[in-house]
Formats: structure tokens, C-alpha cells, sequence
């Protein structure tokens, strides 16, 4: 254990990550759509040797753009401009399994993976709002479990997707004529529930065999799909007791799949107010919560929490018995319902009180001090079972990931926590994650036959059919 290092992403979210940042001095809103202003963004995150880079997404419009920026760009288009302009960064993306079909997200996530020399991780989500739904054609989302049913068929096949070309399916011999071998090329012939592919993939294997598969969500599905499929994990938990239980939880249901707990990494969300005293990180916390917007804020916590706050004053305790049944860190069906009732429970807030400490970072945990202190908090929680790293979620950009990056960072590194230098290529390398063989040449391998025992069907099909 001695040599294990800290994973740090910066989570990028248009002006920062407390809802009022946007109005907040030196933020600019202006430059949402200027592709030049990420990939600054990436630069910066880049020579803070930070792992990744991480974009949250959703497929619709948020009613409350009148008072907060939305989305913006697309995502994984915004990271193909960044990987131009960086050589070593990860580059994380949100899309969702209810709002794609499996073929083409595995062409864009394996386009991302080759274009940045092997960097691209996908954050599977599901998708929750009827905005969405309305979207694509649908009155509203299915529910929780057959959207997760869904998302289970969905990844499998995206999965045999980018492992349908064995490594070495690529032959370029030009004398012979030969440019791939059509016995190392597999379709792959899912007809689920939900998911039907036939395959093969159009293009070879990615640098990393398949881009990291990231995963945010800590209900019971949510801890179920993690266990079985996510590499990286992003939680949110206000205290370490909190996120020890959760840690422990995904690493003993991991194990139970039969895979190495050392190859789930478990990132909480961290944003952090820093200034050169602890009284002048709590001023600056203090001035962005005098930014926020009331009807802004009750939205998020009505629509996070599912609950109704409407009868409620400002100044009035929020009662514990509106967020009954909200469960425990590993039996809940809304893991931010959750974080909101152990906030109220341990705080006993007002409404008002309660909106400004979910106004940071949506429930994650905000802290505001020194870089040291804010480096002490990191490390108690990586050395303690409660995280192997952090999504580093600044409150305001670019000025928050600049202080984290030249204030916070050389303080980790010079505890032996944090890399200086980069010392692999890849994301995989990164996060120490090996790099997976595809699993059509390890059933060939032990089988000792060929490639017409693919999945569902001759190999050769393809090939004679003129596909």
C-alpha cells in the first residue's frame, strides 16, 4: 500500500459547481460555447498531472436555465477538441443508456478513445426526467428497475462491440493484400429485452481495448450495476463514516462478482473553497451563498429530494419526517434523497440554511479552508477506507481549479500522495486498471478453435454476406 496514489478529476460544470457562480465576480458566461475556454480548462487540469477531466450531460433542457447555465456543448464532441490540445488528461463523458442505442455510443466513445491515444471513459447513466423522455418521443421515462434492466443489455452489447476485433484482427499486409483478418472479427448477435445487435463493430480496437466505464449512482441499482460493470465510481457522502460504508460496501460486492476491488475505484465529490486562512475561505463560501436565487434552490431540492417544501418558511426548521424512508448508505432507492436526509437529521437546517448547503455542490461535500486544510481532509479520507481519490468539483471555474491546482496539488505531492509527472499514456494507466483482453480471443483460446464459435453465429458470415 505504501506506493498507493490518489485519483484526482476535475468535474467540469459550465461556471462551477455552485449554483450561483455564474453571477459571482471573474466567472464568464459568456464563453459557455467557445470550445477555446475548455480546452484552457484541459491545459489547466493537465499540468495539475490530474487523471481526467469529467463531464456531466443530460438529453433536455433544465426548466430552471432562467436562473443557472445549462449544459451547453456536447460533451463528447467538447473532449475531442480537449484531447487536441492535451497529451496525457483523461477525458470522462456522460451519455445515457435510455437516450442511445448501443452501436452508435460504442462508435463515438471508440472514436474519442483513438482520437486521444487511448483516454475516453464513458459515465453510463441512466437518465431520470420526463423532459428527456418528451425528447425522444416518449411520455415519460420507464421507471427505475427497466431502465437499469435496460442499461445492464445496453453495456454488455457495447461491450462485445468494441471487443468484436481481436487485438491482432488488424493484419495491413500490402504485398499480400491483406488489411484484417475476417476470423478475428466477431459478430456478436445480442437480442435482449430491451438491446438487439447484430455486429461486428466497423472499426478495430481502441488503444485501451475499451474506453473506462464510469458509473454514478449509489441507490440499490445503482450499487448493483457499479459492483458488476463501473471502474470508477463517483458518490456523494458529507462525512467519512458515510463514505466508508459505501466504500466497504462496493469492494465487498465486487469481490463477491469475482472481481479485484483494487480495480473499482471509488471517487467522492469534493469542491472546495480555498483561501489563504480559514476565515477567508468561509468569507468567500459566505458571498456565493448571498448570490443564490430562493426559487432556484427550491427546485433543486424539490426535484433532488422528492419532496415538498412549498408550505415551509424560509426561516423554518425542515422537519425529518419529510424525507422518511430515505434508507441508509447501502439500502436506499435515492442516494441524493439520502445525503439530503442526514444533512437535515444532523443539522436540524432551516429551509434557508438547508438550500445555501446544498447551493455548493448539489449535496456533495463542500469544504472551505487553507490548501492545507484542505489536503488534510483528502488525505484522512484516502488513508481511512473512505475513497481512492476525488472528483475535484471547483465552485467556480476557471478560478477554483486554479487554486486547487497550484495551492492544493503540490501539497499532496509533496506527501507522496499525488504523482508529479505523468507515468503512463492511457486512462487505464492512470487509474492503475489493466488493460482487458477482448473476451471472443480469450473463449477462442480456450476453446483452441476459431472464430466461427462468435457469439451467435459463423465469424465468416459477415464477411461472405458483403456486410
Amino acid at each position: 500500500m505504501t506506493n498507493r496514489q490518489l485519483n484526482l478529476n476535475a468535474f467540469i460544470y459550465p461556471t462551477g459547481h455552485h449554483e450561483a457562480s455564474w453571477r459571482h465576480s471573474g466567472s464568464v458566461p459568456e464563453r459557455l460555447y467557445d470550445v477555446t475556454y475548455f480546452q484552457e480548462l484541459a491545459r489547466l487540469a493537465e499540468s495539475a498531472k490530474l487523471d481526467a477531466v469529467f463531464f456531466a450531460d443530460g438529453p433536455a433542457l433544465r426548466t430552471e436555465v432562467k436562473y443557472r447555465p445549462d449544459y451547453g456543448l456536447e460533451p463528447i464532441t467538447t473532449l475531442v477538441a480537449m484531447a487536441t490540445v492535451t497529451t496525457h488528461l483523461g477525458l470522462i463523458a456522460t451519455a445515457s443508456t435510455t437516450y442511445y442505442e448501443p452501436y452508435n455510443l460504442a462508435r463515438l466513445f471508440s472514436s474519442l478513445d483513438h482520437i486521444s491515444g487511448g483516454r475516453a471513459a464513458w459515465n453510463i447513466v441512466t437518465t431520470a426526467t420526463d423532459a428527456a423522455a418528451a425528447n425522444f418521443g416518449y411520455t415519460e421515462h420507464p421507471d427505475v428497475h427497466e431502465r437499469y434492466a435496460r442499461a445492464r443489455e445496453f453495456v454488455d452489447a457495447a461491450i462485445k462491440l468494441w471487443d468484436s476485433w481481436e487485438d491482432d484482427a488488424l493484419v495491413l499486409d500490402k504485398t499480400a493484400g491483406v488489411y484484417a483478418d475476417p476470423d478475428k472479427i466477431h459478430r456478436i448477435d445480442v437480442e435482449g429485452d430491451y438491446v438487439k445487435v447484430r455486429g461486428p463493430f466497423g472499426s478495430a480496437r481502441s488503444p485501451q481495448g475499451r474506453p473506462v466505464l464510469v458509473q454514478a449512482g449509489s441507490s440499490n441499482d445503482g450499487r448493483d450495476f457499479a459492483s458488476t460493470y463501473a471502474e470508477a465510481i463517483f458518490t456523494a457522502h458529507q462525512r467519512i463514516e458515510d463514505a466508508q460504508a459505501f466504500y466497504t460496501d462496493i469492494k465487498t460486492r465486487a469481490a463477491a462478482f469475482g472481481r479485484n476491488p483494487d480495480h473499482v475505484k471509488i471517487l467522492p465529490g469534493l469542491s472546495p473553497f480555498i483561501g489563504a486562512t480559514e476565515a477567508e475561505a468561509k468569507e468567500l463560501h459566505r458571498e456565493f451563498n448571498e448570490l443564490t436565487i430562493v426559487e432556484y434552490g427550491l427546485g433543486q431540492l424539490q426535484k433532488m429530494g422528492r419532496i415538498d417544501v412549498s408550505r415551509l418558511k424560509l426561516d423554518e426548521k425542515v422537519p425529518v419526517e419529510l424525507f422518511a424512508g430515505a434508507g441508509d448508505i447501502t439500502d436506499n432507492n435515492n442516494s441524493r434523497r439520502l445525503v439530503f436526509a442526514k444533512i437535515v437529521e444532523r443539522e436540524q437546517p432551516t429551509l434557508r440554511q438547508l438550500l445555501h448547503t446544498l447551493a455548493g455542490a448539489r449535496g456533495h461535500n463542500v469544504v472551505a479552508g487553507t490548501p492545507v486544510q484542505i489536503a488534510d481532509i483528502i488525505e484522512e479520507w484516502f488513508t481511512n477506507g473512505a475513497a481512492d481519490g476525488f472528483n475535484i468539483m471547483p465552485p467556480q471555474y476557471p478560478q477554483g481549479l486554479e487554486a486547487f491546482a497550484s495551492q492544493v496539488v503540490p501539497i499532496l505531492q509533496e506527501r507522496s500522495l499525488f504523482r508529479t509527472e505523468y507515468t503512463g499514456t492511457t486512462l487505464r494507466d492512470h487509474y492503475g486498471l489493466p488493460r482487458p483482453e477482448s473476451q471472443y480471443a480469450h473463449e477462442l483460446a480456450l476453446s483452441g478453435a476459431t472464430g466461427d464459435l462468435a457469439p451467435g453465429g459463423a465469424t465468416g458470415d459477415f464477411a461472405l454476406s458483403g456486410v
